[in-house]
């Protein structure tokens, strides 16, 4: 099956066409997508601190939520 190539300014010129309702469903596509990304971010991220905080002899499971911010401000600060 072949494929186009679009711009977003052309995606977006394509999805207006649209009549409302698929207008909206088209939308609400998209924002599922987005919020599966996000999802899928977050649960890396938090690998990725568990794993810091282990090797700092740390346990992320146990540590308060202030104490998490404070380790995530000691990384980013870090250098």
């Amino acid at each position: 099956m072949p494929t186009m190539t679009l711009t977003n300014h052309q995606v977006v010129d394509l999805v207006k066409q649209l009549p409302p309702e698929e207008k909206r469903a088209a939308l609400f596509l998209l924002a599922e997508g987005a919020t599966r990304q996000r999802e899928v971010r977050m649960s890396h991220a938090e690998s990725q601190l568990r794993y810091s905080a282990k090797q700092r002899g740390l346990n992320w499971d146990m540590m308060s939520d202030e104490d998490r911010e404070i380790f995530v401000d000691d990384l980013l600060h870090e250098g």
